[in-house]
């Protein structure tokens, strides 16, 4: 009677508070990764600012192409922050606890932004598909008007849709277990301390992740295929030159963002026995792509080059006076 009451008492408890370990097997010098990372952050922070602020005053940029970039930046700012700051502060100061709500709200977070970053990819590849396949109509379609309606349509769709796995992750009875081998609170490591049956969570972020970032591939895929049909009907070799080399850098941040989440998918599924290669990859892939981004256009974008020139001309001009 009393073991039958003591194992209700113990069911209906409700753990309070989650403590973040760090990353699992090297928790003795973490604390050595807190500079790249720390610095991998100070660059996407810098780096997004710049594309922003770099987008905004130069006359030649005010093209959708760059008002997508304009909002990657944004996205990518808000994801890297999701994260960032308290990994730090765990590799600085141990700061491992963090509770119930603060827990799933980063969960919601990460996940609304990673959905968004697909999202805009979306839209990055149609208005490449529009502007090499329908060139003609570009100024027609592509218009300022379409770029407001389709960001709109991202964060709702993303804030919407990423809702029900936190949401979910709330209802587990989380009753014995609140250490979690991971810096970042993510949905499978939460939930995976839950007493109940987690099997709920893990089909519903499966669906949703078909749902969203499978249709956002799916798409894409489709968009690239009319590119590339269209490019080789083109007579001149330097047409098509032309013509592709305008989505190499967007072709270069799909592929690395997409094959990563495939292998943390894959690596989740796979149960590796070294827990530490799907943690760290998860860390890597909110904070590598924001700083990664800008680089890429920085690098092989010609007028973003040039706007960079003239930002960097006027600064000078203003302290020189």
């Amino acid at each position: 009677m009393s073991a039958s009451l003591k194992g209700s008492n113990s069911s209906k408890f409700q753990v309070s508070e989650f403590i973040l370990m760090g990353l699992p097997g090297i928790h003795s010098w973490q604390h050595w990764l807190s500079l790249p990372l720390a610095l991998l952050y100070l660059s996407a922070i810098g780096a997004n600012i710049l594309i922003l602020v770099t987008i905004c005053q130069d006359p030649a940029l005010q093209q959708p192409m760059y008002s997508f970039l304009g909002i990657l930046s944004v996205v990518d700012m808000g994801l890297a922050t999701t994260i960032m700051p308290k990994i730090l502060a765990i590799f600085w100061f141990d700061a491992k606890v963090i509770s119930l709500p603060e827990c799933f709200a980063q969960i919601y977070a990460i996940h609304c932004f990673v959905s968004m970053e697909s999202g805009i990819f979306l839209c990055m590849a149609f208005d490449r598909y529009i502007a090499i396949c329908h060139p003609l109509r570009y100024p027609s379609i592509v218009t300022k008007a379409l770029i407001l309606r389709a960001t709109v349509l991202m964060v709702l769709r993303n804030s919407l849709f990423s809702l029900p796995v936190p949401v979910l992750a709330a209802q587990r009875n989380y009753c014995s277990r609140n250490e979690i081998e991971h810096c970042l609170c993510s949905n499978l490591g939460v939930t995976s301390l839950a007493c109940d049956d987690r099997r709920p969570n893990s089909i519903c972020q499966l669906v949703l992740a078909w749902l969203v970032m499978g249709s956002d591939l799916g798409l894409i895929i489709l968009s690239y295929t009319l590119i590339l049909r269209s490019v080789l009907k083109l007579n001149s070799a330097e047409a098509a030159s032309k013509a592709l080399s305008t989505c190499s850098s967007h072709l270069i941040l799909i592929l690395f963002f997409y094959t990563v989440v495939v292998v943390i998918s894959v690596t989740h599924l796979a149960e590796t026995k070294v827990p530490l290669v799907p943690v760290l990859l998860n860390v890597l892939h909110n904070i590598i792509p924001p700083s990664l981004n800008p680089m890429v256009y920085a690098l092989r974008t010609k007028e973003l080059k040039a706007g960079f020139q003239k930002v960097f001309c006027l600064s000078l001009e203003k302290k020189t006076r």
